[in-house]
């Protein structure tokens, strides 16, 4: 069996006189796949340049931005001036001080209705107060069964026992407690055991910086979250998340950080006693975050004064962020300061600051897709400056199989542009329809029944999804255009058919034959059909090219396209559905009945 011929793109395109630049890449790899030689892009050929412009320090060499920022040597006005060329200045990113700010940091909170979600009140620390049931049992050579209540004095009472304070016992330890108690007048032959079965309301004070501050009924054994729920929650302009202070008889007896439920689940262990306060203290020093960052809030800080690093605990920036900016004010006045991400980690954060997480690194590298007829690997990864001559240079082909006079591109932003074009002819279209007036009731019919038509139309219209294809060869000759990241590269193979579609009764491929016409292959795919407009056929060549003269010869690969005939009785706005059938052709390649 004979060996194939393989050549590359480079020897092809060379034949035809056309030089190339020089291909990024490391050692070439010889390929002795089918005894060509050939060289391969390997994956580690491609090296990202070091940045600059946008990584200098602040203030000088050597020096922080922080200690630029005490001796005024990188103000906002140097930072504009040290901008590259399509750099926006930080402060056109951040929120201005008119703005709204973000919610702060743990405000969904109180965006449930867990506070219609009651528990029974009874745990281990509850203290027991007045009001409360407790189920007594004696037996042996006493019997006595009673469910007792607390009086006003902290205390029950058992018959031949007497009172028994039990005001402010832990519930873990009524039991004991009690039992103690009734051992000590029957001393023998008696078993004892008590329960507490009800506990009384209690009722919370809310103070501070809350939506709605006052008093509120609820059980000892409900969270600080649950009265605050009740209250409102924790005014997001005002009041402090990370300072939430539990009062009893005047004195603090718990401080609450909402930071540490939020990250770890963490909330201490209180029980509430009739007539706590709970004061939510004012705001501290508040940070606002916005930019590549998983919690893009506002965060108080814990002390006045705090480092980047601090910050980012909370905010969480994203693996890709390279540089962070900074604005706010200081007792010199307001300042810009934009830096990397590592000398952010150290700068000093305080009040009003704002603070953005940015991904200044562009990429230097794009992965391209190989596609159709040819060998190596399927995906490149080439410096963003590489053109197309130069990747085909390095990828082998078979000639007797791969067309490579009719390369072609998708490309995903020409595809979005078509996808665009095709919403904007269909949204004109629409108009046209709906706004057109009608003089009688007759014609007012025949507009309504159109309007039905045009929306099915449009309906399906929209649903096309445009290929994005890029013509970038024509008579052998092929653009050496820049490629864009996701290009897919397109080698077709090469073919005898001719592919017939649109309004034919049997849409179908149909082998080459040099001597028929267009009519020749509609007439072997069954002819036209009823909805047929036999004056508008295109051509689609291999290489995506549309084509309408069909004097021009048929090639092998081409397809041919019969377009629809909108009836021009019925429907007045037949230019603009012609004009949209064309575009969908020309981007999908598909015939839209």
């Amino acid at each position: 069996m004979p060996r194939l011929k393989q050549r590359t793109f480079s020897k092809l395109l060379a034949l035809a006189g056309i030089g190339f630049a020089s291909f990024v890449y490391a050692n070439p790899v010889l390929n002795q796949q089918q005894g060509a030689s050939t060289y391969a892009l390997p994956s580690s050929a491609v090296t990202v340049a070091p940045q600059s412009g946008n990584t200098n320090s602040a203030g000088g060499s050597g020096s922080t931005p922080t200690q630029a920022l005490e001796q005024g040597g990188y103000t906002s006005e140097n930072r504009r001036n040290l901008m590259l060329p399509g750099e926006t200045d930080v402060r056109e990113l951040l929120p201005s001080s008119g703005e709204e700010y973000p919610p702060p940091y743990g405000a969904n909170l109180f965006a449930g209705g867990y506070e219609t979600e009651r528990t029974d009140g009874l745990n281990d620390n509850y203290l027991i107060a007045a009001g409360d049931k407790i189920n007594i049992w004696l037996w042996g050579a006493v019997n006595y069964s009673n469910v007792v209540t607390v009086d006003n004095q902290g205390n029950i009472f058992i018959p031949e026992v007497g009172p028994i304070k039990v005001q402010d016992l832990r519930a873990s330890e009524v039991n004991a407690y009690v039992t103690s108690k009734i051992k000590q007048i029957y001393t023998n032959n008696v078993s004892v055991y008590v329960n507490l079965l009800t506990s009384t309301p209690v009722s919370i004070y809310l103070s501070g910086p809350v939506i709605r501050p006052g008093q509120y009924a609820g059980m000892a054994s409900d969270s600080v979250l649950y009265y605050l729920k009740r209250a409102g929650g924790i005014d997001p302009e005002r009041g402090s998340y990370r300072e939430i202070q539990v009062l009893r008889d005047n004195q603090v007896i718990e401080t609450i950080d909402l930071y540490d439920f939020v990250r770890t689940g963490v909330m201490p262990t209180l029980s509430f006693k009739d007539g706590d306060v709970i004061l939510v203290k004012p705001q501290k020093a508040a940070i606002t975050v916005a930019g590549g960052v998983r919690n893009p809030f506002r965060f108080e800080l814990e002390t006045n004064v705090a480092a980047g690093s601090k910050l980012t605990e909370y905010s969480r920036p994203l693996a890709k962020v390279s540089h962070v900016g900074v604005i706010g004010n200081r007792e010199s006045g307001p300042f810009s300061l934009y830096m990397p991400y590592k000398e952010f980690l150290n700068f000093d954060l305080q009040d009003g600051d704002k603070v953005l997480f940015n991904d200044d690194l562009h990429a230097q590298v794009i992965d391209i897709q190989i596609m159709g007829s040819y060998l190596g690997p399927s995906y490149f990864a080439v410096k963003k400056t590489t053109r197309l001559h130069e990747l085909l240079s390095h990828i082998p082909i078979e000639p007797e199989l791969a067309d490579f006079d009719s390369i072609y591109i998708l490309r995903e932003s020409v595809a979005q542009k078509q996808k665009e074009m095709i919403e904007e002819s269909l949204n004109r279209l629409e108009r046209s329809v709906f706004t057109s007036p009608a003089s009688s009731d007759g014609e007012a019919a025949i507009r309504a029944k159109e309007a039905e038509m045009v929306m099915l139309f449009t309906d399906r219209a929209r649903r096309v999804e445009p290929l994005g294809k890029v013509i970038v060869s024509d008579n052998g000759n092929i653009a050496n255009i820049r490629l864009e990241q996701g290009d897919k590269v397109v080698i077709p193979y090469k073919s005898d058919l001719i592919q017939v579609a649109g309004e034919v009764l049997m849409p179908q491929a149909v082998v080459y034959n040099p001597n028929a016409t267009v009519d020749d292959y509609i007439a072997w795919a069954g002819g036209f059909t009823d909805r047929a407009e036999d004056s508008r056929i295109a051509i689609v060549r291999a290489n995506g090219l549309f084509e309408f003269d069909l004097s021009k010869p048929i090639r092998k690969g081409d397809q041919i396209l019969v377009l629809p005939k909108v009836d021009t009785k019925t429907m007045q706005a037949v230019k603009d559905i012609t004009q949209i059938i064309y575009q969908i052709a020309v981007a999908a390649n598909v015939v839209l009945e």
